[in-house]
């Protein structure tokens, strides 16, 4: 499976042998044990991460991996977030220590295929819950779309039901993570909605 890593302007083409995937399974459990104890991330302590963050957390080691060009470990975790969130494309790591502002690109899904897949699933009710959230989520927030020279995303308001658009920005990489974490924010909301 091929993951692509953009680090600043530069691509990295990460090519996961399938060996890898099928052996890692442990390891990959492991990590995700250590990271429902909780995480720091960046300034916020995020006491259960979601499938999106743990692959935030993960894109930063990552980064250090590829930094220091251990190959070995680069793979790894290129596969566990290959594994976690199907249909992915591209991961933009955030290089400036704000682990949240890492922003995934996902491929068109198939018809009737969830975005991504939860990391923990304790029954099958959980994770129907949990693909109809995200799936809704998705639904909720549209893709960047440009405006003459900014970007853009809009939110479905379901009390006015209307779009609201996001303020403009100059960027396509900023309106990302900027929809990324609206995107957070509305599947949190739906996974756990107010009493």
């Amino acid at each position: 499976m091929i993951l692509k890593a953009v680090i600043e302007d530069e691509i990295y083409t990460l090519n996961v042998p399938e060996i890898i995937l099928q052996q890692a399974g442990d390891v990959f459990h492991k990590m995700d044990q250590d990271m429902e104890q909780g995480w720091q991330m960046s300034r916020e302590w995020v006491q259960r991460p979601t499938a999106i963050q743990r692959c935030q957390i993960v894109a930063d080691k990552l980064l250090t991996a590829l930094e220091k060009d251990n190959h070995k470990l680069g793979m790894l975790m290129a596969g566990y977030i290959l594994t976690k969130l199907p249909n992915l494309d591209t991961v933009e790591i955030d290089i400036h220590g704000e682990i949240q502002n890492t922003a995934f690109t996902f491929l068109e899904p198939a018809p009737d295929a969830p975005v991504g897949s939860p990391v923990q699933v304790d029954a099958g009710a959980e994770e129907s819950d949990d693909t109809e959230a995200r799936e809704q989520a998705e639904r909720d927030v549209s893709r960047v779309f440009k405006v003459g020279k900014s970007y853009r995303f809009s939110v479905f308001d379901h009390a006015s039901g209307e779009w609201c658009d996001s303020p403009a920005f100059a960027s396509e990489a900023e309106a990302k993570r900027q929809r990324l974490k609206a995107f957070q924010m509305r599947y949190s909301a739906l996974r756990h909605p107010a009493p």
